[in-house]
């Protein structure tokens, strides 16, 4: 529920937007072009609506800030819903919406920030470090924590001491007798960058 706040809030803007061609004539002409025609959804709440929107998204953002700690995606919606609430409260009508529509796209491109950085999170969440590895003389298994940051090319049995190395196309020992593939190839990166 967190994380859908800002979702919410964001989609929320542009359908605002779109469905009040009074508050927002750039969406009703593209709609009227295309042949939809135009409508408005929410009447005069349309813009105390647009603006508890704006709240909803920038406060999905923070939410999402604690959990990730990722500072981009603040960097583009703190200004973006400043500019959307201060154009519209304090800004000749003349210039406001311009305004708007630019805090508007700000607010977009922070909502896709964001989106990209909890993908790359979740993704790094699921990395597993244990994997039972298996020597190819002995058959001897013993379970061992991954390194995250480098390839491990070389590994001696405890067993029978043999020195083993990956096979031909495998980037390190756990990627050919190991039961988890190493950090980087379950990120989907090369192992050797």
């Amino acid at each position: 529920m967190k994380l859908h706040l800002q979702k919410i809030g964001s989609v929320g803007l542009f359908i605002t937007a779109i469905t009040s061609p009074c508050c927002f004539p750039l969406f009703g002409f593209i709609l009227t072009t295309l042949g939809i025609g135009s409508f408005e959804l929410f009447g005069e709440w349309s813009m105390k609506i647009f603006m508890l929107l704006t709240l909803m998204s920038l406060v999905g953002l923070l939410i999402s800030y604690r959990m990730h700690r990722c500072m981009y995606a603040l960097l583009a919606a703190v200004p973006s819903a400043i500019l959307i609430i201060y154009s519209y409260y304090f800004i000749d009508a003349e210039y406001w919406i311009n305004l708007i529509y630019i805090g508007m796209f700000g607010m977009l491109i922070a909502s896709g920030i964001d989106y990209y950085r909890i993908r790359l999170h979740r993704k790094r969440a699921k990395v597993e470090l244990q994997s039972n590895i298996t020597c190819p003389s002995c058959g001897f298994q013993k379970e061992e924590t991954m390194p995250t940051d480098a390839c491990q090319f070389f590994y001696e049995c405890e067993n029978c001491r043999t020195r083993i190395r990956p096979k031909q196309g495998d980037c390190c020992v756990f990627c050919s007798y190991g039961t988890v593939k190493c950090p980087p190839i379950q990120m989907d990166k090369s192992c050797c960058t």
